[in-house]
């Protein structure tokens, strides 16, 4: 057991060091290829100062995940007597390759939008739509194959409960539609985490360490080890997107890191410890829904304008505008998940 916790450390740190080393000539591609954020000019001049830093960082993270997981599983294939890893990894990993897919879809799209001569940028890439509709069917694909897989994954169809020491086990028939919501619902917390330098990284990292540790009880090692490569590579993007950020995660980052927690969430059958676990992401999503709902409640008929629950939305927007500085909220909030992510585990123990 302890050599399987020792292997998925060292992964991670190999992951780490792939990251950090390629991190460099990326960033330089980026900027070559003119992929810069856009700004919505609704932010603060802090924010303005970031306006054309190179963009879709995510994919710093999600090549070096695939490109190691992937050849572990090459490695097992060549030699199946002497297994380092297990095919459980592919269903988060198909989790992590779709999601960038569409999320970098989305990340181009607003940079070719953005191009257009004396277009003002909307901070859209492809339609809200578009973009929910493909979320949907990605979750319902990995949802299936999670719960209806030949042979079964440990976890699937069950849940388990704090104080109770075993799973309980739920019909496919609701599972499924749980488990299309939790891996939404990560995917766009993660998503609007994902405002300040460092933060949705950070916070990203910790939950996967988090899942990393509770796979690591639950015997599933394969598991274990993606978090942790997972968390590897997290740290070599936060190399360069700490503040002053040199690289931004975009979509192609932000979605698949919630879509592969919620995937993995999901599978070690300890989602319920989820939002606690994430905390500050699924706090930024919620903070986000009030906004909007509280808005629209309170429109006025004639002027058209409503009031708002929060300065801004996200609710690290808020705290900003409430005069807290950037690495201050970022620091604070790591703080908060770190410990909620320690509060997860104490949990799962139970």
């Amino acid at each position: 057991m302890v050599g399987n916790l020792a292997f998925a450390v060292t992964v991670g740190g190999i992951a780490f060091l792939f990251g950090v080393i390629w991190g460099g000539p990326f960033i330089e591609i980026l900027r070559r290829l003119r992929i810069g954020k856009q700004i919505q000019v609704e932010l603060s001049a802090e924010h303005q100062v970031k306006k054309g830093t190179p963009t879709m960082g995510g994919l710093m993270i999600v090549v070096p995940v695939i490109l190691i997981a992937l050849g572990l599983n090459l490695v097992s294939v060549i030699r199946p007597d002497d297994r380092i890893t297990g095919p459980s990894i592919l269903i988060p990993l198909a989790a992590l390759i779709g999601y960038a897919i569409l999320g970098a879809w989305d990340d181009w799209e607003g940079i070719l939008k953005s191009r257009r001569p004396k277009g003002e940028y909307t901070g859209q890439g492809i339609s809200a739509r578009a973009k929910l509709i493909g979320q949907i069917l990605l979750a319902v694909v990995l949802s299936c194959l999670i719960a209806l897989y030949d042979g079964g994954m440990q976890y699937a169809n069950q849940v388990f409960i704090p104080l109770i020491p075993f799973p309980i086990e739920i019909s496919p028939f609701l599972f499924i539609p749980i488990s299309v919501f939790y891996i939404i619902g990560m995917s766009n917390a993660v998503n609007f985490t994902d405002g300040l330098d460092g933060l949705a990284g950070i916070i990203s990292a910790s939950a996967f360490a988090a899942y990393g540790v509770i796979a690591y009880l639950q015997g599933q090692n394969y598991i274990t080890q993606l978090c942790f490569i997972l968390v590897g590579a997290c740290f070599a993007f936060l190399w360069y997107n700490a503040h002053p950020a040199q690289l931004f995660m975009g979509d192609a980052g932000s979605l698949p890191l919630g879509a592969t927690l919620g995937t993995i969430a999901i599978m070690t059958g300890q989602w319920l410890l989820l939002p606690i676990i994430a905390i500050v992401p699924v706090s930024e999503a919620i903070s986000v829904v009030l906004q909007i709902t509280y808005y629209k409640r309170t429109k006025d008929p004639v002027t058209g304008q409503g009031l708002r629950l929060f300065r801004m939305a996200p609710i690290h927007l808020h705290f900003q505008k409430g005069g807290w500085s950037e690495t201050q909220v970022v620091q604070r909030f790591w703080l908060v998940g770190l410990l909620s992510a320690m509060i997860g585990v104490a949990l799962a123990l139970l």
